[in-house]
């Protein structure tokens, strides 16, 4: 039952997330409260935080750990890796449409510079695995029980078999760019 409420926690977090970004993207565009705007979206990463505790509280209470508990690290890891490009990119947008901004620049879809945001995608994604992997590490030492937080330790495992895949894709376009049909 409480991997039923971790999962649903994680995804409103999601949720919430995305509705700090439109909170503080409204509040800064629409309605001209600038440092207002800066504040909810600064705000974001307080809904990761309360993810996080309530995880370690959960496990600490004697719940067994299980995927969805290291889920809520990788959640966490990727949000600090890819939380400031996405709401860059809202932003981007949000100011284009409703503040005249400048048309945001389309992403390359071949060639080196295609190549490159690949190869960036990847670094993310392997900080995002280091985030994650050192999360997951610190929650089996606050619950401080590595018999019962054993499972734990096959997620940042897990998830680095998707890193390395990732690498190999992403990479690959370095070797064989995209061609422009």
């Amino acid at each position: 039952m409480i991997i039923v409420v971790i999962a649903v926690l994680i995804v409103a977090c999601e949720i919430s997330f995305w509705v700090f970004v439109l909170a503080g993207l409204c509040a800064r565009y629409l309605a001209g409260f600038k440092r207002l705007g800066a504040a909810l979206l600064l705000a974001t990463p307080i809904v990761d935080l309360f993810l996080l505790i309530f995880t370690v509280v959960d496990i600490r209470n004697g719940a067994k750990p299980e995927f969805m508990h290291g889920l809520a690290a990788i959640y966490v890891g990727v949000t600090v890796a890819y939380g400031h490009r996405m709401i860059k990119w809202a932003d981007e947008r949000f100011a284009y449409r409703f503040a005249g901004g400048a048309k945001p620049v389309k992403a390359p879809k071949h060639g080196t510079e295609h190549a490159r945001r690949e190869r960036k995608g990847w670094y993310r994604h392997l900080l995002a695995w280091f985030i994650g992997s050192i999360l997951i590490m610190l929650m089996i030492l606050i619950v401080g029980d590595w018999k019962r937080t054993e499972s734990l330790m096959r997620v940042p495992l897990s998830w680095g078999g998707i890193v390395a895949i990732d690498f190999l894709i992403s990479f690959s376009y370095t070797l064989w760019p995209r061609e422009k049909r």
